[in-house]
């Protein structure tokens, strides 16, 4: 296993240098990037009669800002110099997990991704435990239930919600329970109340769950299909084979030879995805239900810097989770040869 994880390794900078290559590309040579941004806006101003001291001699009536101001904004945010010369000292910094400073949150990279992480933490890390705690137990039932009348309500209902989108149902329960045309009972915005440093750890406690609770049911209930169905077409699959037969024909009861036989082979499918899933739940911010529940988390940030071309932020990010997601296929890797005896990576590191 240690070749392969050496081999795993080694082929993770290639693949994290392409991705990055093609997202700089594409970046650097689109239109509407910071400079022109700067400029457009400047020159708004020097119309509109609102500028500022600060830019009192930039504008020159309907010339324009002259070609040297432009050459400074240029320099300001890095573009004077050659387009291979800006990727070679990104990656230079990123190395060092230097990602620079933000150019319209005068913050940087890393400290406006931390000021985030509560959010995205929240709906990521809360609906990951509720869907896998509540779907792999009702994915077994289902398919120990398989055609039942059981089996068949759960199915319709989980399939409904996930038919359902996450905003919609945001916007439903916003309107039902958030003090529209129904009950005023959970708030409309927020993590936390504006009183909430001022509060016990218990009230502490109690506030941030009344305003994760619409949240989270809009983030999960999505979610349930996928998971329950492939948890109980995994078990189904497995209760299918000879080695179930044998050991029911050995006088094993149901739970043993469930628990003991199925549930290893069974779980493959869902445990390979939980690395993957763990640490996706840190840093996915959704978009829609963190703007429908003003939440300022990733989504939104991810967002508005594609918009406002916030290239530090756009790569900075797409490097950091990138890295993440590279190790999080890895340890999904692993997980295989520590759950299936089947599976030796060394053999295949040596092919």
């Amino acid at each position: 296993m240690f070749s392969y994880i050496v081999k795993r390794l080694l082929l993770m900078i290639p693949t994290l240098f392409g991705v990055m290559l093609v997202t700089f590309a594409v970046t650097q040579f689109v239109p509407g990037g910071p400079v022109e941004q700067m400029i457009s806006q400047l020159e708004g101003k020097g119309r509109t009669g609102e500028a500022g001291s600060g830019t009192q001699g930039l504008y020159r009536g309907a010339t324009g800002l002259d070609q040297e101001r432009i050459n400074e904004i240029r320099t300001l945010y890095g573009f004077d110099k050659p387009v291979y010369q800006r990727f070679i000292d990104m990656m230079k910094n990123y190395l060092s997990f230097n990602f620079g400073q933000s150019y319209f949150h005068n913050s940087s990279v890393i400290d406006l991704v931390v000021s985030k992480l509560p959010v995205s933490i929240s709906l990521g890390v809360w609906t990951f435990f509720i869907v896998y705690l509540s779907c792999i137990p009702l994915g077994i039932s289902k398919a120990i239930r398989d055609g039942s009348h059981f089996d068949v309500v759960t199915s319709t209902l989980i399939l409904v919600g996930y038919a359902i989108p996450g905003f919609v149902l945001g916007i439903t329960l916003l309107v039902l329970f958030g003090g529209g045309s129904f009950w005023d009972v959970f708030p409309l915005r927020g993590l936390v109340s504006d009183n909430w440093n001022s509060l016990d750890t218990f009230h502490k406690i109690t506030d941030y769950l009344w305003h994760m609770t619409l949240p989270i049911i809009a983030s999960v209930i999505g979610s349930f299909a996928v998971m329950t169905m492939l948890t109980k077409n995994s078990f189904i699959e497995e209760i299918r084979k000879q080695y179930v037969l044998t050991a029911r024909a050995k006088g094993l009861t149901e739970n043993k030879v469930l628990y003991r036989h199925v549930f290893r082979n069974a779980v493959i499918p869902l445990v390979t995805g939980f690395p993957g899933a763990f640490i996706g739940a840190f840093f996915t911010g959704s978009l829609l239900i963190e703007t429908i529940f003003s939440l300022d988390g990733l989504g939104l940030l991810s967002y508005e810097s594609v918009l406002k071309r916030d290239y530090p932020v756009v790569l900075g990010t797409l490097f950091l989770f990138t890295l993440l997601g590279l190790f999080a296929r890895l340890l999904a890797d692993i997980s295989y040869v520590l759950i299936d005896p089947r599976i030796h990576f060394d053999s295949l590191a040596k092919k």
